[in-house]
């Protein structure tokens, strides 16, 4: 592991060398910024465990030759918070150096549906919108809406969206898959508890993939882009829907002003989503039995349990059960975020010795 660690950092400073050169070709700069932000975190807890050694090997020196008592039982307090430092240093550095998924840093393509449930499904969707929206806007990141279906009663039937910024794919992957709320309707008028789902996909954004997606593949239409209801936003064709013809891909972008600006945001959801389609018929070619990131919206099918009348949600695959679901809807999924990272990382460590 020392020896990685090593060469990632000759690694780091030769990039810090040639950064500092005067280069001016900016592909390369961007190339160069983008390797030493990777490597960086790995360098600087590198580093830090480096000085707490150091700092052991001098609290070893000290007791040869300290004879003062209270300095002793200093010395003793220092050296075991020292080594507790250093174990949980060493545990980080372990994570640091798990083979990296290379989407991490991407932005991330959202797409939410109602599913089972009908209108409930609809408005349960709309929910799950606001929960990612002020979870991105803690974190930091832009929303950008990309193609909005409204549902009747509220919510939506489809919505998708770009979740732009620092690292979005590495926290947002976990979310796809069929999300199952429990609660009593509005239109319920006998207070009996419904089962609905939305389902949510979260997809890396492309900007470059080995299949080459040309335009001469790819239909181009256009359309009136239209609001809930289905009234009219604007008179013009704005709206744009793209369908790549060789893989059978069909999106569209509605939500711009400009035809300009959904056709740039139609293409990216189009890239992502044949990226997807690509990468899962590698995996069904290499035996792998792949199951859909969000399966077919059945209520059996579901990762992640939200029960209002208990202020309960539960992740299924991690059996984690938190009462926190007021909180949660509000945008703290990192609760249930942070802990789906630690046991994936804890898996992958226990696949790594083993």
């Amino acid at each position: 592991m020392f020896d990685r660690l090593k060469l990632i950092k000759e690694t780091y400073m030769k990039i810090q060398e040639r950064l500092e050169s005067g280069i001016t070709d900016v592909k390369e700069i961007t190339k160069l910024m983008k390797e030493s932000r990777s490597l960086e975190e790995t360098v600087e807890t590198y580093d830090i465990y480096l000085k707490a050694e150091a700092e052991l090997k001098d609290l070893d020196e000290l007791f040869e030759i300290e004879e003062d008592p209270t300095m002793l039982e200093v010395a003793k307090e220092e050296y075991k918070a020292l080594q507790a430092k250093i174990e949980t240093l060493e545990e980080k550095l372990k994570i640091l150096l798990l083979p990296k998924d290379p989407n991490d840093d991407k932005n991330v393509i959202m797409e939410i549906k109602g599913a089972a449930g009908g209108d409930e499904g609809n408005i349960f969707a709309g929910d799950l919108f606001r929960m990612y929206s002020k979870y991105a806007e803690a974190m930091g990141w832009k929303i950008s809406l990309i193609n909005v279906s409204h549902g009747a009663m509220g919510g939506f039937t489809s919505i998708e969206f770009m979740v732009s910024g620092d690292r979005v794919y590495s926290f947002l992957k976990y979310e796809s898959g069929v999300h199952r709320v429990q609660r009593v309707p509005e239109t319920e008028t006998q207070g009996r508890i419904h089962t609905s789902t939305a389902v949510v996909l979260a997809l890396p954004e492309q900007d470059e993939i080995e299949y080459d997606v040309k335009w001469e593949d790819i239909r181009f239409d256009t359309f009136q882009s239209s609001g809930a209801g289905g009234q009219s936003v604007n008179t013009t064709y704005s709206a744009v829907r793209l369908t790549h013809i060789p893989t059978g891909v069909v999106v569209q972008s509605q939500e711009e002003r400009s035809q300009h600006e959904n056709k740039d945001r139609a293409y990216k959801l189009l890239v992502s989503r044949i990226y997807d389609q690509l990468m899962q018929e590698q995996m069904e070619k290499e035996g792998s039995n792949r199951k859909a990131l969000a399966g077919r919206g059945d209520r059996s099918e579901k990762i992640r349990t939200y029960n209002y009348p208990q202020n309960r949600v539960t992740d299924h695959r991690i059996g984690l059960t938190l009462n926190r679901l007021d909180v949660i809807m509000e945008g703290r999924i990192d609760l249930i975020i942070e802990p789906l990272i630690n046991e994936y990382q804890k898996k992958a460590l226990e696949g790594d010795k083993n």
